[in-house]
């Protein structure tokens, strides 16, 4: 993938284009944090406006045969990106799911995809192969902006990001060593493994040494402590392109495999400076990943997908609701992820950049030999990927949030700081409602107990703002202070508001005279003694809806929805309740600080909170009609 150097020119012309492709990157980003959408959606739009089809600002003169020089640079350091935040902690929430879809969802991808593209689009097997190996990748460039605005449980997370980023360097791989073998009539499937497991093993190998390296540099080597930070963001990012560029040199492709190893090492090696390293790979990255789609959306020639028809369409909807589905479903049977979180993730699987900038290259090889070697395999190659890009981008990609709303898997965000009885027990019972909960625990023993047990755990000190940032409180919902110890819970409680900024904090109070120090500060308690108390007392004048409420999540439910849809605000209780479904009630009306239980002729204002209550499935079902997703 590496060419010669860039030649694109010192003229002004190239140089307003190249600022205009940063410009138009920098707005996409910002309108995809306005509309919650995954910013790659506003790049390939950006892209096709400024290319040939729309101003003609844009166009592969521009940048002259070395397109794939600057492509492949970038490419190392998205991957590289996504790889350093790829956390073994993280994979661990679903390793069978992760493995699975690397190796049998990956292998189901490349037979189906190829077959598909053999018989529909009547084409050789050899371009089959490698358009089927390039469509197995998903990747890190649209997968990360995806799940930067559908926050999905860490499970869920771990799958995609794992199989996005070993499927893009498989991907690759694989698909070079199938064109280059295209033209050879002796190749035997022993010779196609050797060659695949030969890059794989170059690239890794590589990776290895540029990670030990770094890691060296960062750790052992005394540099003036002024520059460190500095230091740090730089050798990172030389490292990666290093390692690429060395690899793909020797073996085409092979940088992809060597970045992604160097990216993963040096993600979990606890360097020094971490967290500035991913804020400058992050702000890179951005403006990488919009040169490449902008520029690569600029070169998609409609003409070539249109070319393909039905036949096209045909392709892209087996592989996009057929095969991945039943890929996704192999991969994940028994595993860590509820079934909606499955059709989640079969119908969020669009394509990234590394088919897009490989099928391109590949396009420009077969149309520039001489004599040309299968121009319209060329065609098909890069117009079955693009299209397959384009559709599954804008669709999967551009409505991922809305799909996720749909099937109902974004979860409350749940930090809970120690992992002793009480912590277990609450985020049990959190996730058993299908809340996404991490347990902070500073006890190396008792964190992994936890994890063996299923829970996702960071071991780290609740007292360390660090270690709070690490385990995700700066994106929690809530931030729950359970550990024994009172002067730990109100350090943390502080931390979480003052610092970090969480939406609501509640700590476990454990000594009674402590109690009033925590109220002083307007922060939420929950006092053991009087819980206790609570308890006994309900258990002896209130047994039945003790034994209901310790049932909760499971086969009943009480939940509050605050009243904001115009359709519901202004009628009465018995007006809602006529919409409900049989199997619960509006139990509470809160407004303005007061509860109260309300009559059939209350009217329901703008703010007012609605508490219900029944079985849990008729609970679930009220939510969405009182409260239903934009």
């Amino acid at each position: 993938m590496i060419a010669a150097p860039l030649a694109v020119g010192g003229s002004s012309n190239t140089l307003f284009i190249v600022a205009l492709i940063v410009v138009l990157g920098v707005t996409a980003q910002v309108l995809a944090d306005r509309f919650r959408v995954p910013s790659v959606l506003f790049l390939i739009l950006a892209g096709v406006a400024v290319g040939p089809k729309g101003l003609s600002i844009v166009t592969l003169d521009v940048f002259g045969s070395q397109l794939s020089t600057v492509v492949g640079i970038s490419v190392a350091i998205i991957v590289f990106e996504g790889a350093f935040h790829l956390k073994v902690d993280k994979v661990r929430e679903a390793p069978s799911a992760a493995f699975r879809l690397v190796t049998v969802g990956a292998l189901l991808a490349f037979v189906g995809t190829t077959v598909a593209v053999h018989y529909l689009l009547g084409v050789g097997w050899g371009i089959s192969a490698v358009t089927g190996s390039l469509l197995v990748a998903t990747g890190p460039t649209v997968i990360t902006p995806i799940l930067d605005v559908v926050p999905v449980r860490d499970p869920v997370a771990a799958a995609l990001e794992t199989e996005g980023i070993v499927n893009d360097v498989t991907a690759a791989v694989a698909a070079v060593v199938f064109f280059s073998l295209l033209s050879s009539t002796s190749a035997s499937a022993l010779e196609y493994l050797v060659e695949f497991v030969e890059r794989i093993s170059l690239g890794v190998f590589i990776g290895l040494v540029t990670a030990a390296v770094i890691w060296y540099l960062l750790t052992r080597v005394e540099l003036p402590r002024g520059w460190m930070p500095q230091n740090a963001r730089l050798m990172t990012l030389a490292g990666a392109v290093l390692a690429f560029s060395v690899a793909d040199t020797l073996e085409p492709e092979a940088g992809v495999a060597a970045v992604a190893t160097a990216g993963v090492v040096l993600g979990n090696a606890d360097l020094p400076y971490e967290d500035t390293i991913e804020e400058f790979k992050g702000d890179v990255t951005i403006l990488v990943l919009s040169f490449v789609f902008i520029a690569l959306s600029a070169l998609i020639e409609f003409e070539t997908l249109f070319s393909l028809g039905l036949a096209g369409l045909a392709v892209v909807g087996f592989v996009a609701l057929i095969l991945r589905p039943l890929l996704v479903f192999a991969s994940t049977t028994g595993g860590e992820l509820t079934r909606d979180e499955k059709l989640f993730v079969s119908f969020v699987g669009p394509r990234g950049i590394i088919p897009a900038s490989v099928a391109t290259l590949f396009a420009l090889e077969l149309r520039n030999a001489k004599p040309p070697s299968n121009p319209e395999g060329a065609g098909v190659l890069a117009g079955t990927v693009f299209l397959v890009i384009l559709v599954t981008v804008v669709l999967e990609g551009g409505f991922a949030r809305q799909i996720a709303e749909k099937l109902q898997v974004i979860p409350m965000h749940v930090i809970v700081i120690g992992g002793g009885r009480v912590g277990r027990e609450l985020a049990n019972m959190l996730e058993d409602r299908g809340e996404n909960v991490v347990v902070l625990e500073h006890d190396a023993d008792v964190a992994e107990r936890l994890r063996k047990d299923g829970f996702t755990v960071h071991e780290g000190n609740g007292t360390e703002i660090g270690d709070l940032r690490d385990a995700g409180a700066d994106r929690a919902n809530i931030t729950v202070a359970a550990t024994g110890d009172d002067d730990t819970n109100l350090l943390v409680t502080q931390l979480a508001e003052t610092r970090l900024g969480v939406e609501r904090v509640i700590t476990r109070v454990n000594e009674p005279d402590n109690l009033s120090a925590f109220n002083e500060l307007d922060i939420e308690t929950v006092a053991a003694s009087s819980s206790t108390a609570w308890a006994i007392d309900n258990l002896i004048e209130r047994p039945a809806l003790s034994k209901w409420m310790g049932e909760l999540g499971r086969s009943g439910d009480v939940q509050e929805i605050e009243m904001t849809d115009e359709e519901t605000v202004g009628k009465t209780v018995g007006e809602i309740d006529e919409i409900l479904p049989k199997g619960c009630v509006i139990a509470l009306v809160s407004r303005g600080g007061e509860n109260k239980v309300p009559e059939l002729d209350f009217v329901v204002e703008s703010g007012d909170r609605l508490t219900v209550l029944g079985r849990t499935d008729a609970v679930d079902e009220a939510i969405e009609r009182l409260h239903p997703h934009d």
